[in-house]
């Protein structure tokens, strides 16, 4: 069901009852609010919510068990993510730039399923241990946040292709980033104060593309 850029303001209360639907996009419509009754559309493998208003998103999001294309919801208002979305283990994309985030949601860390995480454009001050979870993903992007560092559990991330880490205050980074094995770029382009360790060095020994 594609409703994008449709103007709407509010979600028709129809679009819940298509509970079969397997894709539902409501990008570019203004809207502030969703309705609980989403959790019913348990036919969903994806789902696009960005570039609207929303400050807050329902529980019963966490219901939609069976995504497991895309989430979109960059671009909107959010400063936090629901407790419930820890259910969304199929899930393969996320997308959460653009919102207003200033802790980065430990609820992501529960999404074992990803490959592709882009959480670019908020405040991000750190990300947290749990991180190193994410052993399946291949990409992290983190550009433009207020990273100082990154948690020694980015090691884990052994099939981890990208990492960008673009216009953030980066201090320090962690050597376990050598124990990332299929790591083949590293985006440190606009990174303020940052010293690179002679470790560095052997990243690119090995064939790792690393930007500043």
């Amino acid at each position: 069901m594609n409703l994008w850029k449709q103007n709407l303001g509010t979600v028709p209360e129809a679009v819940w009852e298509e509970t079969a639907a397997a894709e539902l996009i409501l990008a570019d419509n203004g809207i502030t609010e969703i309705s609980a009754r989403i959790g019913a559309m348990q036919g969903l493998r994806m789902l696009d919510l960005g570039h609207n208003l929303l400050s807050e998103l329902p529980e019963e999001l966490g219901q939609l068990e069976h995504l497991s294309g895309f989430l979109y919801l960059h671009d909107n208002r959010l400063e936090r993510l629901p407790a419930g979305l820890d259910r969304l283990k199929k899930l393969r994309y996320l997308n959460i730039g653009e919102n207003r985030f200033t802790s980065f949601p430990e609820v992501v860390c529960k999404m074992q399923g990803l490959v592709e995480l882009r959480a670019a454009d908020n405040k991000i001050e750190s990300l947290p241990e749990g991180i190193g979870a994410l052993t399946g993903l291949r990409e992290l992007h983190l550009r433009n946040n207020r990273l100082h560092g990154l948690p020694a559990a980015i090691g884990q991330l052994q099939e981890l292709r990208q990492l960008d880490l673009r216009g953030n205050p980066i201090e320090a980074l962690p050597e376990e980033l050598l124990k990332m094995p299929r790591l083949e770029k590293l985006d440190l382009r606009w990174v303020t104060g940052f010293a690179a360790p002679a470790w560095l060095g052997k990243l690119e020994a090995r064939g790792c593309l690393v930007y500043w």
